[in-house]
This record gives C-alpha cells, sequence and structure tokens, in this order.
C-alpha cells in the first residue's frame, strides 16, 4: 500500500512538473503529457504499467463527462443543436462504419464486430484536447460551442456504439433492427435516470441545510451515483452523466446561492478535473510498453502501419463528413439560411480539431481481458495499440499544426457577439442598477439616518455613471491594437500590488487576519473576471 500511494504521488508531481514544462515550452499539455508517458514508458528498466478496465473508465469517465456538461451553455447548444447532432450523432455513427468495414478488411482475423468496437472507440473528438490547443486564439465563440457540443454528445453515441458492438464480440451475434431499438431504449432510458437522480440531488442541495464542503462533496458524488445507477439497469450511464450534469447547471443560479459554496465548488472540480485530464494523458504513453508486450503474433510494425491507416481515414472522414452538413442544410432550409455563413474557414477548423483523446483511451482501456472464463478477449492489445496511435496522430500532428491553420487562415468571428469588455460592462451594469432599485424601494426611509447605506446607494450611482462611460467609449473609440491588452496587463499588476500590500497589513495589529483574507479574496475575484480560470 505504501508502494502504491508513493508510486501515484510520484506520478501526480512528475505530471505536475512536466505540464509547468510544457506552459515554458508553449505546447498544449495533453500533447506533450502524451509525447513524454511515451518517452518515460520506454526507458529501460522502468515498471511496467497495468490498469484494470474497469477502474479507468469508472473513476476518469463521470467526473469528465459531469464536468463538461456543467459548462456547456444550454442556450448556446440549442442554438447550434443541428451541426452538433449531425456531428455527435450522425459523424460518430458514419465513422463507426466506415472504420468497421475497413478496418475488417485490411486486418487479418478482424471480424466486422471487432471493426465497429475499434470505431466506436476512435469515433469522438476529444474537447479538453481542442480547448487547451486553441487556448488563447482568436477562434469564433460559434465553432468553440460547435465542439464542446459535439464532445459532450458523442461520448454517450460512442460509447453505445461501443457497448453493442462488444456484446456482438462475446455473444457472437448482431440484429441491426434489435440494435436500433436497444439504442433508443439503453440511450432514452438513461436520460431518465439522469433527470431523476438530478432532481433528487437538486431536493438535498436546495432543501437540506448543507454546508459549503458537504455540497461541493455531493457535487462529487453525483456524477458517479448517476453512472452506476444507470448501469446498473444496464442503461446508458453516460446519458444519465450528461443529462444530470445539464440539469444541475440550469438550475445551478436556484442551489447554490452563496459566494462561498460557488468558489469552493471551484477550486474542488477545478483542481479535480484538472489532475484527471493530466494523469490520462500521460497514463497514455506510460500503458504503450505493456499493450506492446500482448500484440502477440502482430509486430510493432504492423501496429504502426494498421493504425496509421486508421488515423488517415478517421481524419478524412471528418473532411467528408463536416463541409457537406455546414452547407447542404443551407440549401435545403430558409431556415437555416439565417444563420451566418459558415464559408470554408470555419469547416476548416472543426474538421482539423478532431483530436482524439482521454474517452478514447478510457473506453479501449475498458474492454474485459478475457471473452469467458477460458478464453482471451481476441485482439484487445491490436485495438488498444491503434487506438494509441489514432490519438497520437490526431493530437500531435493536428494539434501542433491547428494552431499554425488558425493563424494562416485569419477566422474571425462571424456571430454578432459582443466584446467580452463591453459584455462585462453591460453585465456589471445591470447589477448595480438592479442594487439600486432595491435600495430606493426597500430602504429609501433608511438613507437619512444610516451613513453606510447612505454611502452605499452614492457608490452605486457613481460605478453606474463611470460604467455608461466606459461603455460609450468602447463603441465610439477605435482602439488601437492592443490596448485591451495594455488595460489588462495594468489591472494584474495592481492587483499583484495590492497582494503586497494585503500582506503588509498583516503586521499592523490594527487589521485581523480573518479582514484581510477577505480582501484578498476581493482582489482574486476582480483578478478573476480578467484571466479567467486558466491563468
Amino acid at each position: 500500500m505504501h508502494n502504491t500511494l508513493l508510486a501515484v504521488l510520484g506520478l501526480l508531481f512528475g505530471v505536475m512538473l512536466l505540464v509547468m514544462l510544457s506552459k515554458k515550452l508553449k505546447v498544449a499539455y495533453p500533447i506533450f503529457l502524451v509525447i513524454a508517458g511515451l518517452g518515460i514508458g520506454l526507458l529501460p528498466g522502468m515498471p511496467r504499467l497495468h490498469l484494470e478496465p474497469d477502474l479507468i473508465f469508472l473513476i476518469f469517465l463521470p467526473p469528465l463527462l459531469y464536468e463538461a456538461a456543467w459548462y456547456t451553455s444550454w442556450r448556446d447548444f440549442w442554438k447550434w443543436k443541428r451541426p452538433i447532432g449531425l456531428l455527435a450523432f450522425g459523424l460518430v455513427f458514419f465513422t463507426s462504419t466506415i472504420v468497421a468495414y475497413a478496418s475488417s478488411s485490411i486486418i487479418p482475423g478482424f471480424t466486422l464486430a471487432l471493426g465497429f468496437l475499434l470505431g466506436g472507440i476512435i469515433s469522438p473528438p476529444d474537447a479538453v484536447a481542442a480547448a487547451s490547443v486553441m487556448k488563447g486564439m482568436k477562434v469564433p465563440k460559434r465553432l468553440m460551442t460547435i465542439l464542446e457540443g459535439e464532445s459532450l454528445v458523442n461520448d454517450a453515441s460512442s460509447l453505445i456504439v461501443f457497448k453493442f458492438a462488444l456484446l456482438a464480440v462475446i455473444s457472437g451475434t448482431f440484429s441491426m433492427h434489435e440494435a436500433t431499438g436497444q439504442f433508443f431504449l439503453v440511450a432514452g432510458m438513461g436520460i431518465v435516470i439522469g433527470l431523476a437522480g438530478a432532481h433528487i440531488m437538486y431536493v438535498i442541495h436546495r432543501f437540506l441545510p448543507t454546508t459549503p464542503a458537504i455540497d461541493a462533496l455531493l457535487t462529487v458524488m453525483t456524477p458517479y451515483g448517476l453512472f452506476l445507477a444507470a448501469e446498473h439497469f444496464h442503461y446508458s450511464g453516460v446519458m444519465a452523466v450528461v443529462t444530470g450534469g445539464l440539469f444541475m447547471s440550469y438550475r445551478a443560479h436556484e442551489v447554490f446561492q452563496t459566494g462561498s459554496t460557488k468558489i469552493n465548488m471551484l477550486g474542488v472540480w477545478t483542481t479535480m478535473i484538472f489532475a484527471m485530464n493530466t494523469m490520462v494523458f500521460i497514463l497514455i504513453g506510460l500503458e504503450l510498453p505493456e499493450i506492446i508486450e500482448g500484440l502477440g503474433d502482430y509486430s510493432i510494425a504492423d501496429g504502426i502501419k494498421y493504425g496509421l491507416i486508421i488515423s488517415g481515414i478517421t481524419i478524412l472522414l471528418r473532411f467528408l463528413w463536416v463541409y457537406p452538413i455546414a452547407h447542404i442544410p443551407r440549401w435545403l432550409s430558409a431556415k437555416a439560411r439565417q444563420d451566418p455563413s459558415p464559408g470554408w474557414k470555419g469547416p476548416l477548423v472543426i474538421s482539423w480539431a478532431g483530436m482524439r483523446g482521454v474517452v478514447s483511451l478510457a473506453t479501449a482501456l475498458s474492454i474485459p481481458l478475457m471473452l469467458d472464463k477460458t478464453q482471451a478477449f481476441p485482439q484487445r492489445n491490436l485495438i488498444i495499440f491503434i487506438t494509441f496511435v489514432v490519438i497520437f496522430v490526431t493530437l500531435v500532428f493536428q494539434g501542433l499544426t491547428l494552431p499554425l491553420i488558425i493563424k494562416l487562415i485569419k477566422i474571425k468571428e462571424i456571430d454578432d457577439i459582443l466584446p467580452a469588455e463591453q459584455q462585462q460592462a453591460g453585465i456589471q451594469q445591470h447589477l448595480d442598477k438592479l442594487a439600486l432599485k432595491l435600495i430606493n424601494e426597500k430602504y429609501q426611509e433608511h438613507l437619512e439616518q444610516n451613513d453606510s447605506l447612505r454611502f452605499l446607494k452614492e457608490t452605486l450611482e457613481n460605478d453606474i455613471i463611470e460604467t455608461e462611460g466606459y461603455l460609450v467609449s468602447l463603441q465610439c473609440e477605435r482602439m488601437e491594437k492592443g490596448a485591451f491588452d495594455i488595460y489588462n496587463r495594468a489591472l494584474i499588476e495592481i492587483y499583484a500590488l495590492q497582494r503586497k500590500e494585503l500582506f503588509e497589513l498583516k503586521k499592523d495589529k490594527n487589521y485581523s487576519d480573518e479582514e484581510i483574507r477577505k480582501a484578498e479574496l476581493q482582489v482574486d475575484l476582480s483578478e478573476l473576471k480578467i484571466t479567467g480560470m486558466g491563468h
């Protein structure tokens, strides 16, 4: 136990160092971790890493899906439901089918059922990898919404394909008619269980006397509970988690009403998801030596050859699907023509952003070791090896070239979306006016006797005037390129200076540590408006 704990802590520490190094080298950490994991795993004398298939799937998948669902904008998701649905369902089934027939024809001993199994594994792109690669680049909001929405739903559709293919391999029989009916049953009941479980958690959070710590812990438990409940009845745990996450996110303003609860949850989830993502990406590389040892009759050269062919097919299929679905609906529907035209640049970015990652690895590793008590699962290590090659090729090749493509084509925002600075100022203006209205309506009689309340009212009035002036300047002035960057950099320097001053104030006996911590939190929250969580 001590050695296992030490190994886990050592791996976590090593991963953190590698992430910091990737930041220094300005390489997206998923790409860097996969390469580093592969290099470390191939070092002579390194202990072989063995992961239990069911464990990797259960530990990593539910919270990753739940977090993705939580931060999905339901309004944006619904606005772009057509391209998201065509990618998340249509492209997954298209890719799975073509990969199934292609792999069964080029790989000796590979059945059509094994082909569908492989297709279900490698069909869903990874939003974390794409977001990490495109971080800091000016990518239109529409494209990021479609990519994130696709990755949220395609995990469910690909895993359902995977499960039916797995059943076909184990039972030796497959009926398309029965599979289609079962697909809708499994997915539909997964949604029902997700909604039912989310309503139970809503009641607990909303009406029981929880604390910020309890709320945070309950949110960590929720995806596992939803997933296990659905899987217990042989329905889609993925659909249950995604549905539950969307519901709880939509009702969050009713459930989590205090700032301390939200900040505490944000800290817990940000740390947990970051640790899980980084661990899985390096595990992709570290797991490879054991996979190679189990290739059996296939050589490493054969595995690489098949992997490269399948990688090329998946990349090409995405192009063949994305461009038609971007334009054909506009030819057929007047309603679709109301949306801005995607042109050729948007589909290019979406096509090239189809990098595979966490879900594909977790799914591949969840293939059972044994078909029954006496027979090993056929081609298991070859399937995992091909999956690794596809992840490696799409992550490294596409991931390193995607920023260059975005810079070369100079893609611009095609939607009528206000700049972030203007949105923030407008939101703050609404909040200040709301606060001023409440004071005028409910506390008017206290204003003459209460100096603090009167000062608050005056502060709000001044803030509203300043915000209106700021909004006018944003609309009227053509600010030179980089002006906002200079403005934000000045604010960040101010906040850093304020933190130093607060540290010095700790030596002043007139100020308690508790009040200084509150002031530090206000500075942190102000900085968060500019930097976001990724700073």
